[in-house]
């Protein structure tokens, strides 16, 4: 979101505003009626300002300079606020309440090693393997528009946030939205989707693209060794992608996988949630995929996560809220405002983003990129 900054002590204050009022009456059972309480844990700016955090990924184990249970926390912008040009990862370590700079890119990788087309502009795609490797995206500006983004690709980063490889070609084009994992022994499956394909300037009022696709990655590695790509399957496309001046690009965001295989997406120029069924083993394309719930709550849906019990959890993009849903049921089960913040019309529009559950499974890290924190609702 590019937009002017307000200082971190504002977002202390906003702590004291109504962010946890219940939106719309929640079920008895619901994720949302059993949080009560949002925490500031960081600032999520590192040295170099960085700023706009978007991604978010919880460490499954201790590697290198990760500890688990760490949140990595992926910049899109740099400081300047320029969108596609953020080059940094940052983590907070729950234990200590601190907060340290993971990974500092270069803006252009150097000749002679892993290869980025267009550079370095973090993405929400943001990932980080039992094997101790940290996959983020990158969808690059020269200059902070979508006039001159590239292709972009997916960056394979060691423990110790080394840049080791990239994962590059013709079906990754703007790896955009919070990855979905599927770990097996000896390797892992991956879901990522693209909104790059025949996206242009953002001037005047661009068209709506029906290009967006989501991408399965097959990768295998051994012990120590970084992952190698052993197949690619788009299971889903069609889907909407649009510029924008403000956000830089509005396409599917939010990716979350059920335990039966079932790969759930968050449409947002669509403004609904869509299931792609047997994502894990599918050979074609599943087009745009089984709607599951429309309108109502959803206000342009952006990250996705599954609840502990099956429920998903969607930020809204338009307003502060997220929103549950019960994919079986295709019920919308109601919203709670985790931002509420009247400097934006809605309340708190624009500012929440990634999204991920704590491994306890009782609260979720959530970012606000206008005042680019971490926070905790539980």
């Amino acid at each position: 979101m590019q937009r002017s900054r307000r200082a971190f002590v504002v977002a202390i204050a906003l702590l004291a505003c109504t962010q946890s009022l219940v939106a719309h009456a929640l079920e008895a059972d619901s994720v949302l009626g059993h949080l009560h309480h949002h925490h500031l844990l960081t600032t999520t700016v590192p040295r170099n300002g960085d700023q706009n955090p978007y991604g978010i990924a919880v460490a499954p184990v201790s590697a290198g300079s990760i500890h688990r249970n760490d949140v990595l926390i992926s910049n899109f912008n740099n400081s300047k606020n320029l969108q596609g040009l953020g080059t940094t990862i940052v983590a907070y370590h729950p234990d200590s309440g601190s907060l340290s700079t993971f990974a500092t890119l270069p803006r252009h990788l150097p000749a002679g090693g892993p290869q980025c087309p267009g550079g370095v502009g973090l993405t929400t795609a943001l990932t980080m393997l039992s094997s101790g490797y940290v996959i983020v995206g990158s969808l690059p500006s020269e200059d902070g528009t979508t006039t001159t983004k590239s292709q972009g690709c997916l960056l394979v980063l060691d423990s110790a946030g080394k840049l080791v490889s990239s994962i590059t070609g013709a079906q990754i084009d703007g790896p955009w939205g919070n990855m979905a994992l599927h770990e097996h022994p000896g390797g892992a499956t991956l879901f990522v989707s693209n909104t790059g394909f025949g996206v242009g300037a953002a001037d005047g009022t661009p068209p709506v693209v029906q290009r967006a696709t989501i991408l399965r990655i097959e990768l295998a590695f051994g012990p120590g060794q970084p992952p190698r790509v052993t197949g690619q399957t788009v299971v889903a496309d069609g889907l909407g992608e649009q510029a924008d001046k403000s956000v830089f690009i509005i396409g599917p965001t939010g990716l979350a996988l059920d335990a039966d295989g079932t790969l759930y997406a968050s449409d947002a120029l669509g403004n609904r949630i869509v299931a792609i069924d047997d994502a894990l083993t599918r050979t074609a394309s599943a087009g745009q995929g089984r709607e599951i719930s429309r309108d109502g709550l959803l206000n342009r849906p952006l990250a996705l996560v599954q609840a502990p019990g099956g429920h998903l959890l969607t930020t809204n993009g338009l307003n502060g809220q997220v929103v549950e849903i019960d994919p079986k049921g295709h019920r919308q089960i109601g919203a709670q405002w985790f931002d509420s913040d009247k400097a934006q019309s809605p309340p708190g529009s624009g500012d929440l983003f990634g999204i991920a559950a704590t491994p306890s499974g009782d609260g979720f890290y959530y970012v606000e990129d206008d005042v680019n924190t971490l926070q905790l609702a539980n």
